[in-house]
């Protein structure tokens, strides 16, 4: 595994296999070898562009679900987990420690359309004793990338 490497693709996945070896002083032979091999091995699981939705769609939402569940027996939180992650509204599934035990983000048409999967689907699962949902506003910053200030309209105020 090479740190390095992860780093740079980390920041931008569309590095060529030369741009990186240049950045490393490494041989494009060896980039390619490290990089078939962690991907090969799992560690490198991905790559996606990073999108801001909102700027695109302006009728889809997202929301952070906190659900509280009551682990199975010899499965822990590892079943309802899995079960939840299915559902093609289901962006992200995290366990955490603190108040509650699941975080899972997710995206929707409409705020209704989230209250009602939320309601139906997640709410009604065996073992998930509690959820409470917040709604996204407003991104400013997604997987390392600034979503937030666009760049400021330099022409000024005009008064009529």
């Amino acid at each position: 595994m090479n740190k390095a490497i992860l780093k740079l693709l980390k920041k931008n996945a569309r590095m060529t296999n030369e741009e990186i070896a240049t950045a490393l002083g490494k041989e494009v032979d060896e980039v390619k070898a490290e990089i078939r091999e962690m991907e090969k091995s799992g560690l490198i699981r991905g790559y996606k562009a990073v999108i801001d939705w909102e700027s695109i769609e302006k009728s889809s939402v997202s929301a952070i679900i906190e659900l509280q569940v009551t682990p199975k027996a010899g499965y822990g939180f590892e079943e309802i987990a899995e079960r939840v992650s299915k559902y093609p509204e289901v962006e992200s599934v995290y366990l955490m420690s603190g108040v509650y035990d699941l975080n899972v983000v997710v995206r929707g048409k409409s705020f209704q359309e989230v209250a009602q999967f939320v309601a139906k689907e997640l709410s009604t699962m065996e073992s998930v004793t509690s959820t409470a949902t917040h709604f996204v506003l407003r991104r400013y910053k997604d997987f390392n990338v600034d979503l937030g200030v666009k760049d400021p309209d330099e022409r000024g105020t005009v008064s009529l």
